[in-house]
Formats: structure tokens, sequence, C-alpha cells
């Protein structure tokens, strides 16, 4: 090796090691910081959509309904309507236009959202009900606001062919 290389590497070597004996070690202050943003991000990974939510017409901006997410024997997540706040259809509204079972059952107690998982902090794989149409799709879930708001996403096929609702967590 010629001693020009040579020199190269042994200042390498002498600036690498001055680095890392230079290089403070974290106070207490810097070590508590740390450690809290760390319980942050570790808190906003554990929100759930788990809860009771006001759901809010993205239409209107106007409350519609309490629903209910809870999760099941296999851990999916499913949403109920627990309380009907619009009642311009009347106290206690029939599910007209869904299809199958559900048609013309009370929206009242009926399971709009069924198996949903979690995965990265979203829970999707499910799906959800719109009783006004009466039409299925494909959903997935969001905590927002450090989890006192929740980015309900329907679509159908793609999620950028959709529709979102926010709901308040109550």
């Amino acid at each position: 090796m010629s001693k020009r290389l040579c020199s190269l590497r042994a200042t390498a070597f002498v600036f690498a090691t001055t680095l890392i004996i230079a290089l403070p070690l974290a106070s207490p202050a810097q070590q508590a910081a740390t450690s809290a943003r760390t319980a942050g991000k570790d808190q906003r990974t554990a929100l759930t959509p788990i809860g009771r939510w006001r759901s809010i017409d993205d239409a209107s901006g106007k409350p519609k309904a309490v629903i209910d997410i809870a999760a099941g024997a296999n851990g999916a997540l499913s949403a109920t309507i627990v309380q009907i706040l619009d009642t311009k259809d009347g106290p206690n509204p029939l599910c007209d236009r869904c299809q199958g079972a559900r048609r013309g059952k009370p929206i009242l107690g009926m399971t709009i959202a069924w198996g949903l998982k979690p995965q990265n902090g979203v829970w999707s794989g499910g799906r959800i009900l719109d009783p006004e149409n009466g039409k299925e799709y494909s959903v997935k879930m969001t905590p927002i606001a450090d989890g006192k708001k929740l980015e309900v996403r329907g679509f159908l096929g793609l999620s950028l062919l959709g529709r979102t609702q926010v709901w308040v967590r109550e």
C-alpha cells in the first residue's frame, strides 16, 4: 500500500475514534424526553375504534346515530347502531333498501359493520352497510385526533373510490 493510502486510513481511524469518544451521553432530561415521545407513540398505536361513536352525516354535518364498536370472540370488530339521533324517518326506521335478511328490519340494533381486523393502526378487511341505500362497501377505520375521532371510509374496490365520514367518540 502507498504511504498516502495508509496516512488516509490512519486519519480516518483517528477521526472516527475521536467522534465516538466525544459524543456526549444523553442527560437524564433528554432520556425522559425520549421516553415520553416513545410512550406517546405506543399510546397512539394502542388506540382502537372500540367504544361508542356519534356518526356525523358527511353531507349535512349533523349527528345521525350512536354506534357501538366491539370486538368479537375472533378479535374482529363489529359496529351496531344503539341510538338513532336523526329521526326524519321516524323514531324506529326500517332498512327498506337493505337486501336479504336485513330487508325491512329495524335499523336500531342492526350490525352495520363487521369483520374489521387491525393492521398498523388501521382496521380494515371488513364490510359496512349504509342503511340509507341498503348497499354494502369495503371499510377501513382509522382513529385520529388522539382517539377522539374515527375516520370511517367506505369504498368499492379501491380505497380511492369511496366516501369518508368522521365519527366522534362519546
